[in-house]
């Protein structure tokens, strides 16, 4: 394998020229950009359905495997009152002041904004209107959290929920939905996706090894990253994620 062909680069520490965005910085670069994570095999059982009117999912998941700084964007730790007004009042805006924040660079959507864009991309459709809101998790019990060190409160927040639905030109809507929230001894990740059409299919995957399932993805997506063009590019634009059953030279291009 030329490791030539791929680099990593912290664009704060380039020196940018004004007004330059990562697509046009890997451009320059002559490097494909891509942001690997979980990649679920939803849009490979799309093309058994005869017709599809609505994708409703969601994916849940532990905040205390992924460090401080995410479990605090989740909420966590905060009292109903404290989470409505520093996490929950974020998404009570209008369209326009949305699109207002998300042209500033400044808008920190939940994981599934980029998912119901990843899908509606994948399949071809026309956006007309997406939103999101937040809603706090809670528990019957004291639960303690070691990323947080404090002990959650029976009552308050361990975390949040994020919804976002897109309604789309051709009729399809999509719905989905992020749990991120301290676990108790009851909880574990799960990935479920309703297709509603012809035929409606409800497929579940329980606990899925998230952590070592995003790093295998990201392993796997190196050939695809090489052969690409330069720029930001999205896997939607990859193809498929492929097992790799050789060195992962030998699928460069």
């Amino acid at each position: 394998m030329n490791y030539d062909e791929t680099v990593f680069v912290n664009p704060d520490k380039l020196g940018l020229d004004e007004g330059d965005t990562l697509d046009e910085l890997y451009r320059k670069l002559g490097k494909a950009y891509y942001e690997g994570a979980f990649e679920d095999p939803l849009p490979q059982l799309l093309p058994l359905f005869d017709k599809i009117t609505k994708i409703k999912g969601s994916s849940s998941y532990n905040v205390e495997d992924y460090g401080i700084a995410l479990a605090k964007a989740h909420g966590s730790g905060l009292t109903l009152d404290e989470f409505d007004k520093q996490v929950a009042s974020v998404d009570r805006i209008s369209d326009e002041e949305r699109q207002k924040v998300i042209e500033s660079g400044k808008y920190l959507p939940s994981y599934m904004w980029n998912v119901n864009g990843w899908l509606c991309s994948k399949l071809g459709l026309t956006v007309e209107r997406q939103t999101q809101k937040t809603v706090p998790q809670t528990y019957k019990e004291d639960i303690y959290s070691s990323t947080l060190g404090m002990t959650v409160k029976a009552g308050d927040a361990t975390g949040m929920s994020a919804i976002v639905t897109t309604t789309t030109k051709e009729g399809i809507t999509i719905e989905s939905e992020c749990i991120g929230k301290v676990y108790s001894k009851d909880d574990y990740d799960k990935n479920e996706w309703t297709i509603y059409g012809e035929p409606d299919t409800t497929i579940v995957v329980a606990r899925p090894a998230t952590v070592e399932l995003t790093c295998a993805s990201i392993v796997n997506r190196i050939p695809d990253v090489i052969n690409s063009k330069a720029g930001y590019v999205t896997t939607d634009k990859f193809g498929e994620l492929n097992y790799r059953t050789k060195p992962l030279n030998e699928y460069v291009k």
